[in-house]
């Protein structure tokens, strides 16, 4: 737990906490086991309800694969409470296959027009680039024409996965267009380069990953405690200047995201409802 200081510090802070995706089978306990995280029985469709029962915000993982739906925008939207948030990735088409260039600028513009649906639901939509997304000359020239392209009633943040990228250039790029830089505890780039880039802030918000090797094969429970590492970067997230700060568990992190959402919140002192709570409530489906 934080110190009476640091606790006062927090709660200046609007920090949002939960985990990148919420359909997972591992998640729902085993008609004869002990309590995961949904109930037994649940169903996929149920997940959402359930989920957004438990924490306040998730990362949406699905759209990095195609442009979602309206309905399923729309149905996102409806089942959800007041406050809850949404952060979405962008389209690979986007990121990976055009890299930036101006013909992936209308799809960019249909998937901004889409998650836009969400309405004051919508916390930032994150802009993952792939590690071999270089920083070559010509790869700088396609980041500064698609970050002037973005519209301003978004929230975007960037996540680089090749190092070279963490220079000042990129920095003054990122705050003339107000966009976050994310912060990511993962293999790609050094902490030490993630946590110096705290003190270089570039939007009014933080976007924070933490990931994990992806060699588990399970996620029901935690299997690498990383406890330290959170203490870590606890210390770090308090020095952040940022209205909002929203932050994404991975499964591969410690082997089950919403043990980990927890651990978190409990640093900061905010409030937890318990998984197994779900189990006493009556169907709602």
């Amino acid at each position: 737990m934080l110190n009476e200081k640091s606790r006062n510090a927090v709660l200046r802070l609007q920090i949002h906490v939960g985990c990148q995706g919420w359909n997972y089978d591992d998640w729902t306990t085993k008609a004869d086991g002990a309590t995961v995280f949904y109930p037994r029985g649940t169903r996929s469709n149920e997940m959402l309800v359930l989920y957004a029962q438990i924490f306040d915000t998730i990362e949406v993982d699905s759209t990095f694969y195609a442009i979602p739906a309206s309905s399923a925008v729309e149905n996102w939207y409806r089942k959800t409470p007041e406050h809850f948030t949404f952060s979405l990735k962008m389209p690979q088409e986007i990121t990976h296959e055009y890299g930036l260039r101006e013909p992936s600028f209308p799809i960019m513009e249909e998937f901004c027009e889409r998650v836009l649906l969400l309405k004051e639901k919508l916390g930032a939509v994150l802009i993952q680039l792939p590690p071999n997304f270089e920083a070559s000359k010509e790869n700088a020239q396609a980041l500064r024409e698609f970050l002037a392209e973005l519209p301003k009633k978004i929230r975007f943040a960037v996540e680089f996965r090749n190092r070279e990228w963490m220079i000042d250039w990129t920095f003054e790029e990122l705050e003339k267009n107000k966009i976050a830089l994310c912060l990511v505890e993962g293999s790609w780039i050094p902490r030490e380069l993630m946590f110096e880039a705290i003190q270089k802030p570039t939007a009014n918000f933080a976007y924070i990953r933490f990931m994990g090797e992806r060699n588990l094969t399970s996620f029901n429970k935690i299997l690498r405690p990383q406890d330290a590492n959170l203490q870590m970067w606890t210390t770090e997230i308090e020095q952040l200047k940022a209205k909002d700060i929203f932050i994404y568990f991975s499964n591969f992190y410690e082997g089950h995201a919403p043990a980990s959402v927890n651990k978190l919140k409990n640093i900061f002192g905010q409030k937890m409802v318990e998984a197994s709570s779900l189990e006493t409530q009556n169907s709602l489906f």
